[in-house]
């Protein structure tokens, strides 16, 4: 995002994509593309204000996956305990506690990706 001051509320993922710069737009859908494909039944919720996806829709909202813009990379928060299992497959990432961020100039690793998303829900699933 890049931009000083308080971020705006958004009704809707669209909304918060719509005003992102291009480059940043294409990473953002990619990430919820590939979240929507693993997780068919994933609920789009307002929440942090950021895009939230929530996998298993009748559990508690804060359990989710988020993504968000920045200046010159999207992160996308899967919670800790992704990313230590996977801090192998990651080693090549910027990660921060609970997040991975992605390159706008580089390819989203989509099978990873997926692998993450199927981890969190049964995380969420099984209350680990």
């Amino acid at each position: 995002m890049g931009k000083k001051g308080s971020m705006p509320n958004f009704k809707t993922v669209d909304d918060y994509i719509d005003v992102q710069p291009k480059e940043v737009q294409l990473i953002l859908q990619g990430l919820r593309s590939i979240i929507k494909e693993t997780v068919p039944e994933t609920k789009e919720i307002p929440n942090y204000k950021v895009p939230s996806f929530s996998l298993v829709p009748d559990k508690k909202p804060k359990q989710q996956i988020m993504i968000v813009a920045y200046a010159n990379y999207v992160s996308f928060y899967p919670f800790q305990a992704t990313i230590e299992h996977f801090k192998e497959d990651l080693k090549n990432f910027i990660l921060g506690k609970g997040t991975v961020k992605f390159a706008l100039n580089k390819p989203l690793p989509k099978d990873l990706i997926m692998k993450m998303v199927r981890f969190r829900k049964n995380e969420i699933l099984t209350g680990s």
